[in-house]
C-alpha cells in the first residue's frame, strides 16, 4: 500500500508558475506508475499527466501539453509537476495518484490517491 502527500499548491497569477510535489511512502516507489489529476468545482476528475515507473515515458492531456512537465525521482520517492504559463482554467484541486500499471491515463486505473492540493490562478 502507498501513502501519497501533495504539497506546493497555492495562488498564482495567469502566466505564472507553480511546482507541485508528491511524496510517497509505504511501498517500493519504483513499482508504480504515477499520475497527476485535477478536479474543478462541479466537474469530474480529469487526467493531467502521467509518468512511467522508470520515468522514461510521459503523457499529457492536450490542455496542459507544452506548459506542464511531470518528473519523478525514485531515489527520493517523489513525483513533481512543474506548471508554467498558468491559465485561469487550470484552477482546481490537484491530486497525485499511483497505479500498478506501468503508465496510465484513466482515473479508474489508479489505486492510491493523495488528499489533493488547491491551485488557484487569478486572471
Amino acid at each position: 500500500q502507498v501513502q501519497l502527500v501533495e504539497s506546493g499548491g497555492g495562488l498564482a497569477q495567469a502566466g505564472g508558475s507553480l511546482r507541485l510535489s508528491c511524496v510517497a511512502s509505504g511501498d517500493t516507489f519504483s513499482r508504480y506508475g504515477m499520475g497527476w489529476f485535477r478536479q474543478a468545482p462541479g466537474k469530474a476528475r480529469e487526467f493531467v499527466a502521467t509518468i512511467s515507473r522508470r520515468g522514461d515515458s510521459r503523457y499529457y492531456s492536450d490542455s496542459v501539453k507544452g506548459r506542464f512537465t511531470i518528473s519523478r525521482d525514485n531515489t527520493k520517492n517523489t513525483v513533481e509537476l512543474q506548471m508554467n504559463s498558468l491559465k485561469a482554467e487550470d484552477t482546481a484541486v490537484y491530486y497525485c495518484a499511483a497505479t500498478t500499471a506501468i503508465i496510465a491515463e484513466q482515473v479508474a486505473s489508479y489505486d492510491y490517491w493523495g488528499q489533493g492540493t488547491q491551485v488557484t490562478v487569478s486572471s
